[in-house]
């Protein structure tokens, strides 16, 4: 590729259905929509962890999150292991980073030349209450879910005008200048993470909408009662607060709202890089940490591996980048990293701890052999969890639970476990090899507690961290701490 500048947006649990260019019936995204029109659109991308800290952590290294050591929401990055962002800037690249980035904090060398309005986590500790990892505590902000759904203005989104205005006035400025090399600007929006309040107009637009798509799966006799996501819901208690269809119908218009407003504020960036003149000299990425599941199962939040929570949008778009295209091969988050420095005219090494493979690569056919991965280890879990991806076929592996299968093809919402089916034995068997060749579920999983148990007794112990409390969300910068 010819080497460019390169913007990256990511959103912050946008689930990939969630946009019209996947096919929604109701969400309008136009702006991302006229991204994905110009360049190549990815149907099966996959967070390396679905929660924000760990993906995060996997997205900026290159490497899952079993390699790293970044386990969980109270494990941050730190700077200790390498990112694109230090591969660049060492190599003589501007990279600047707008908004969330959910790192330990401002003082650690994260290998940007700037990082601008950058909201980290809480006091350098992040979620505490997510190390413990046995009879979980309830979580006391679940409340929020419910509560805070509905029109108006949050936090949040003051918070992305804030990130779409700075990231604005750095394409007019810095990024219109004459630079030796490419530079990158990676703008991290929080929405549409809760809480699920959202503009009036962007609102309204769903809530108002007789034809308000609700979620599936959502009676009690639907929903999953495998013990992983037993865990989880008695621990995000999150439906508890769902006491009325018009409870369910404002978090979804919330959701959708948020969606759409992140969107207009995606648009914003997207615009300036057309106004600056950039666009032929500049590609684009668009993704998320990860996903929602929207009441989906009766569960809301992230934390399982159900599709809707660990599939991501991804699309990508410039010079180099098939238009209009859609690939249907399996994609991961760790496959930004070889992008922004191949795209931006950088060396990529062949690293066995990297597996990622370049998006441009991926959007123009090639087809690796490889075995995409997410796991989880964190709040809400008493076992790691990873699933895998074979063909049709989606493998859910647990260290302390029965393992799970589904056929995607024939049954795209996971509502048919398969693993206990005799007929699917050997799918069973080949998928389980898979995952063992990549790492030892078992030891992935002593050590993540381990590491999860040193922590612990650091900050106090399990009734300290509950004393402390819960935040239900991150406040962004200049935004009062309230811990329930």
């Amino acid at each position: 590729m010819t080497p460019q500048n390169l913007v990256i947006v990511m959103s912050d649990q946008h689930t990939r259905s969630a946009m019209g260019c996947y096919g929604h019936p109701t969400v309008t995204t136009p702006n991302l929509d006229r991204l994905a029109a110009r360049g190549t659109r990815f149907t099966r991308c996959i967070t390396p962890s679905p929660v924000c800290v760990p993906a995060r952590a996997a997205f900026a290294t290159g490497q899952n999150n079993h390699r790293i050591g970044y386990w969980d929401n109270a494990d941050p990055y730190d700077g200790r292991v390498p990112t694109w962002h230090h591969a660049l800037r060492d190599a003589g690249h501007e990279v600047v980073s707008v908004g969330k980035l959910h790192f330990r904090s401002e003082e650690d060398d994260h290998g940007f030349t700037d990082s601008i309005v950058p909201m980290h986590v809480v006091e350098g500790k992040g979620d505490l209450m997510g190390l413990i990892r046995e009879d979980l505590p309830v979580r006391g902000a679940a409340y929020k879910m419910s509560a805070m759904a509905g029109p108006g203005e949050s936090p949040y989104t003051r918070y992305d005008r804030l990130i779409a205005d700075r990231a604005v006035e750095w394409l007019a400025t810095r990024g219109a200048e004459q630079h030796a090399k490419p530079w990158v600007l990676f703008v991290s929006f929080v929405c549409p993470h809760y809480p699920l309040t959202a503009p009036e107009e962007h609102y309204r637009r769903y809530y108002d909408d007789p034809n308000l798509s609700m979620p599936l799966l959502y009676g009690e006799h639907e929903r999953p009662d495998h013990p992983f996501v037993e865990d989880y819901r008695s621990s995000f208690n999150f439906d508890d607060y769902f006491e009325t269809p018009d409870d369910i119908r404002r978090a979804v218009a919330g959701y959708y709202g948020l969606v759409s407003f992140m969107d207009e504020q995606a648009g914003r960036v997207l615009d300036a890089v057309e106004t600056a003149g950039l666009t032929g000299s500049t590609r684009v990425v668009y993704t998320s940490d990860h996903g929602d599941a929207l009441g989906k199962r009766g569960l809301w939040g992230k934390s399982t591996l159900y599709e809707e929570i660990v599939g991501v949008p991804m699309i990508v778009a410039g010079e180099g980048i098939p238009e209009g295209a859609v690939v249907d091969t399996p994609a991961t988050l760790l496959d930004v990293h070889p992008f922004a420095l191949a795209s931006t005219g950088e060396t990529v090494a062949d690293d066995d701890e990297r597996p990622g493979v370049s998006l441009a690569k991926l959007s123009n056919g090639a087809t690796p052999d490889r075995t995409v991965l997410s796991e989880y280890h964190g709040m809400g879990s008493t076992t790691a969890a990873f699933a895998i991806w074979r063909g049709r076929y989606k493998y859910v592996h647990y260290a302390g639970y029965p393992a799970q299968l589904f056929d995607l093809e024939a049954d795209p919402h996971e509502t048919t476990d398969l693993a206990g089916d005799p007929a699917h034995a050997q799918v069973l068997a080949d998928c389980r090899d898979a995952l063992v060749a990549i790492l030892d579920p078992t030891e992935v999983d002593a050590r993540a507690k381990q590491r999860q148990a040193e922590q612990l007794a650091m900050h106090g112990g399990r009734e300290a961290v509950i004393a402390r409390g819960d935040l239900g969300f991150s406040p962004p910068p200049g935004v009062n701490v309230e811990f329930n």
